[in-house]
Formats: C-alpha cells, structure tokens, sequence
C-alpha cells in the first residue's frame, strides 16, 4: 500500500502486518505456510482462516468520542477496509462513539464497567467478552477506550486485540503521549498501532506514522495534528490484518511473503 502524502509533512512508515483473518484455535503451536520454503509456527491460540468468505468481523471499544471509530467506520463504506463493524461497546454511557454507531444504524450498547476507575470489575470483562463473542468479532479494535485490559479478557482475544497510541512507541506510554512528547523537546512525535498484551501500550508494533513536532506547538495543536495521523493510519492498519497481509515473528510484525 502506498500511501498519498501529497501536501501533508507527516511520513507513514507502515510495517504492514498480522495472521490471517478468521482464527480457529486451535490450542497448540498451528503451522503458517508463507512460501514453499518458510514455514512459520504460531503458539496457539491463532491461525488457519476459517468462513473466510464471510466478512471479517470488528468489535470496537471506545469511552470518547469516537473519531478513529468514525474513520475506520468511513473506510470501510468507501471500499477501503475489506470489514464490517459487527459491534460498538462502550463504558460511558452518554459516549460519542455510540452515538455515532447508532447513526450509522450499527449495533452499540453501553456496558457498566464496575467500581472501578481504570479497570472493568469482572462482572464487566464477563459483559464485554460476552458481547463480543456474540458478535463473532475476528478482531477488537480499540478507539479510545480508558480502561486498561486483564485476563480473562486478553485470553479471550488473544493477538486478536490491536490498540492506537498517540505516540511512536516505545517512546512515551501511558496519558497524555502528546504531551510527554512535547515537553521532552522531541522534534518528531506521531502514533502507532499496536497489538495489545498485558503491559501498557508494549504489545508488537503493526504501524507507525511520524508527526513533526513544530516550534510554535502547544500540546493541543500537536494532540490534532496526531489524530489526523491517526484517522489515515488506523484504517490502513485494519485493512491489512482483514486481508491476512501480515505475520508476527517474535516482537516483530511484517508483512507476509507472497
């Protein structure tokens, strides 16, 4: 994929990536041919597609807004993302991101997400894995979701989880990457997309896109100028998970050999 940066400063570098769609666990490590010579193994829980004439699946979760669900939901009507949005989910109940679901007539539902304040209790995975497997989601797209991920709900989707992080990582992880950035005295910034694992914002790197960091930014002129980056990036990173472009060797994540 090519990607048109005519008039814009910023510069993808993409290392597009990951498995195939339609995963059937399979529960042991599951042989990958990617040519007649490299045989690939991948520990289970992943691999062989399965109903791959079916659309590939996405459950999205966000607690804002929701413009990287928007972007990603624009991409796929434009015939950009070979995907449906099967389910949107969210903590917040008064959040963006349903209301924009539900403008576009797609399924959206709140979920309670417990006592706690950056966490989902285990009444709330249980809901949210639930719903998710309901849906026969192939893939769960975070798009500004505040809660952080534990285990049931990492073994439920496991490397089936993917994130976007206003940063590029492993620089700056955790709140207010922009910002981090910014006050560090970085000259370039950007973000990235990244599978999700038990650390914070440490999973393999699927994406990245640089932003410069100008002399006259303030954390809110540079925060806008890494969500355009990240409305091009996501999408494109979606996209090629849903059409099996890519693979993971070890921490790396690259595209599969034709």
């Amino acid at each position: 994929m090519s990607p048109d940066l005519s008039g814009d400063q910023s510069q993808h570098v993409v290392a597009f990536p990951i498995f195939h769609p339609r995963w059937l666990r399979l529960g042991r490590a599951v042989p990958f041919v990617v040519s007649p010579s490299i045989l690939l193994f991948f520990p289970g829980p992943f691999c062989y597609p399965d109903r791959v004439n079916n659309a590939f699946r996405l459950g999205v979760l966000g607690s804002g807004k929701g413009s990287n669900f928007a972007a990603i939901a624009d991409a796929i009507a434009a015939g950009k993302v070979p995907a449906q949005i099967a389910i949107v989910l969210s903590d917040m109940e008064t959040a963006g991101i349903l209301a924009g679901a539900r403008e576009r007539k797609l399924a959206a539902q709140f979920v309670p997400p417990g006592k706690f304040r950056t966490k989902l209790d285990e009444d709330a995975e249980r809901a949210f894995v639930s719903a998710l497997q309901s849906a026969q989601v192939d893939l769960v797209v975070l798009a500004g979701f505040m809660r952080v991920l534990k285990g049931d709900f990492l073994r439920a989707f496991e490397g089936r989880i993917i994130n976007i992080h206003p940063s590029l990582l492993p620089s700056f992880p955790g709140l207010d990457a922009w910002k981090q950035a910014l006050d560090h005295g970085v000259k370039v910034t950007g973000c990235t997309v990244h599978f999700v694992d038990a650390g914070v914002d440490a999973g393999p790197i699927i994406g990245q896109q640089t932003v410069p960091v100008l002399d006259n930014d303030t954390p809110e002129t540079l925060h806008q100028r890494i969500h355009a980056a990240e409305h091009r990036l996501y999408p494109e990173c979606v996209a090629a998970i849903a059409r099996g472009e890519i693979s993971v060797q070890g921490r790396r994540v690259v595209r599969k050999m034709s």
